[in-house]
């Protein structure tokens, strides 16, 4: 289980991107993070793994504090918690398989992770990671070289190299057509139901928190403001998220 503990976040030019939130996550959830940009997500999901140092608060994940982790327990918390960017985060000269790779770095030799070295087994993994996201045949081609959504989709097969009980992915689909937007978010959901991994994912359209999540946590300038299943977002609450001036606006 996840759970954030009145988490505030003060950038060093005063801005606060989070005041006081405080949420829990059950294990196997699909969770959506909505809200208008500025709104706090990219700030919430980047404090999960400190990637970004919280101001207060804090944030239990199986009951170990990650807030209060010293830098020596981070690489192996990291180990449990993949990242999805939406820029895709990729070393675009290299090729679709080192990038992978790469997902496993908090696993292998440092040493010889930096001359490209991964195991026999690691590569093994790396390729059955490919074949399940539909890239096995782009193994070995530059990263740069390929669309959007499969760019997307070696950001997840190298999170999946963490062997993740929780995936964080911070707007995965808001570069991506509609079409290519489903076939990531059907991935996760895959990974969700299949493998029993945990999503925190950061969405914009609402039918498409509808579609894919189980729950729905809502932002407004850094605070919570809704907190539940996603069909309870009726129009009242819709407008006290995004605005009174706010339209729903469909993905097809």
């Amino acid at each position: 289980m996840l759970r954030v503990e009145n988490l505030t976040k003060v950038y060093p030019n005063g801005t606060v991107a989070l005041k006081d939130v405080s949420f829990q996550v059950a294990d196997g959830e699909f969770l959506a993070v909505i809200g208008l940009s500025g709104s706090g997500k990219s700030t919430l999901l980047r404090c999960i793994n400190r990637l970004i140092e919280p101001t207060a608060g804090k944030i239990f994940w199986n009951d170990i504090e990650i807030t209060a982790a010293p830098v020596s327990d981070l690489r192996k918390i990291r180990r449990q918690i993949g990242m999805i960017f939406q820029q895709f985060n990729l070393v675009k000269r290299s090729s679709v398989l080192t990038n992978v790779l790469s997902g496993r770095l908090g696993y292998v030799n440092p040493y010889t992770s930096l001359l490209n070295y991964f195991p026999a087994e690691e590569h093994q993994r790396a390729m059955n990671n490919l074949e399940q996201l539909g890239l096995a045949d782009k193994a070995h081609v530059r990263a740069d070289s390929l669309s959007g959504g499969q760019q997307q989709r070696v950001g997840i097969a190298r999170a999946l190299m963490q062997d993740p009980k929780l995936i964080l992915a911070d707007e995965p689909v808001a570069s991506l057509d509609p079409v290519l937007a489903h076939s990531i978010l059907k991935y996760l959901e895959q990974l969700n139901k299949e493998r029993g991994i945990t999503v925190l994912c950061s969405l914009h359209f609402l039918d498409l928190v509808h579609r894919y999540a189980t729950h729905a946590i809502a932002l407004k300038d850094g605070q919570l403001v809704f907190q539940g299943l996603p069909e309870k977002i009726d129009d009242a609450q819709f407008k006290a998220i995004y605005g009174q001036d706010a339209e729903r606006v469909s993905i097809v």
